[in-house]
């Protein structure tokens, strides 16, 4: 239906524009997510909403089949200071659409919407469900890991990300350890006190220069970076506490709690997670989505940027139109056919897929 396609491909690329010109931050997505509702209502489906969550179910769902989830996310991060364009003004030059969101994750999500309303009315040999939900830029308690109870067995996901529509059948899990290493004041001009500084070096060296034994082929080494340090009050005295960030980037073979335990295990430093619930994912390469997108052309690989795939518990793959690179920068931008030939590479995945 190559009409019915080229039509939801413009009408998608409608939405986006409004959804660019819509500010969206996370946790303030209550607009966008109108916005949303309205058009699966407009084009036949029955959306749901919980919070600033819409999803929406096709037309001959039953109970007996496998599940698929289409999941993209509608918030953005706020702009930086050195954009040169209004990043709420969707200004499109040639095939160029700029403006904040259009690559990460708005490309995605409205070709997800299109994707799904292409098959909506059509009988599949699975369920398909699209949900376009908040909060994943901030890993935030009220998107898509409170929706997951709502939507029932899913089986398979594919997430809606920039990847050039290639397929990230890995990706990396995160966790943050916030350490604390404790001494005792003192006289710096004198053997006095118990300087927490040199004991938060000495776990920092540890840190640098440790290695996990277990390396994926496809995300490589688990990655552990201090980011921020602090400590003492002023020249002359010995500091009595020394806290420093450790951001974690763990592989497929370490639960971000296993990871968590070997790190209290070897340093002095008191050691506390802001979370463990961000798990690095991988699904089966011989899984048959993995091979359908190979059948199409499309390269697998290993992610190191993390998305809401972290809190599915069923395999996924993280794809959609554009590109990782330009997300988070200045004049964020997608080309209009990125979006066009992502609707048709979706439709053509699923077309084809027998699970």
């Amino acid at each position: 239906m190559p009409e019915l396609t080229d039509q939801l491909a413009e009408e998608a690329i409608q939405l986006l524009t409004r959804l660019i010109q819509t500010p969206s931050f996370s946790r303030e997505e209550s607009a966008v997510a109108d916005l949303i509702f309205d058009f699966l209502q407009q084009h036949g489906a029955q959306p749901q909403r919980e919070l600033n969550n819409v999803w929406a179910v096709n037309q001959y769902f039953d109970t007996g089949k496998p599940t698929v989830l289409l999941n993209s996310h509608h918030d953005t991060v706020k702009p930086g200071t050195t954009w040169t364009y209004d990043p709420f003004g969707a200004v499109l030059e040639d095939s160029k659409l700029t403006g904040l969101g259009s690559n990460d994750a708005g490309g995605c999500a409205v070709s997800m919407l299109a994707t799904f309303l292409y098959f909506n009315k059509r009988e599949l040999p699975f369920n398909l469900i699209c949900a376009i939900t908040a909060e994943e830029e901030i890993s935030g308690a009220n998107g898509i890991s409170s929706l997951l109870p709502k939507l029932g067995k899913i089986d398979l996901g594919i997430v809606g990300e920039p990847t050039q529509m290639d397929m990230a059948i890995a990706e990396k899990g995160l966790v943050v350890l916030d350490c604390t290493a404790h001494g005792q004041t003192g006289h710096a001009a004198r053997n006095e006190g118990e300087n927490a500084l040199y004991k938060a070096v000495a776990d920092i060296q540890w840190l640098q220069q440790y290695r996990f034994p277990k390396v994926s082929e496809l995300l490589g080494p688990v990655k552990m970076t201090v980011t921020q340090i602090q400590a003492g009050t002023q020249h002359n005295v010995v500091p009595d506490i020394c806290r420093f960030v450790v951001d974690v980037r763990t592989n497929e073979f370490y639960a971000n709690e296993e990871v968590v335990g070997i790190v209290q295990e070897n340093l002095q430093s008191e050691v506390v997670p802001r979370s463990v619930r961000l798990n690095s994912s991988r699904i089966d390469p011989d899984h048959p989505l993995v091979r359908r997108g190979e059948a199409l052309g499309r390269k697998a690989f290993g992610s190191a940027t993390m998305s809401d795939q972290a809190l599915m518990p069923f395999p996924t793959v993280k794809m959609g139109p554009g590109d990782s690179a330009r997300s988070h920068t200045p004049d964020e931008y997608i080309y209009l056919y990125e979006i066009r030939g992502g609707i048709r590479a979706y439709i053509e995945l699923l077309e084809g897929l027998q699970l």
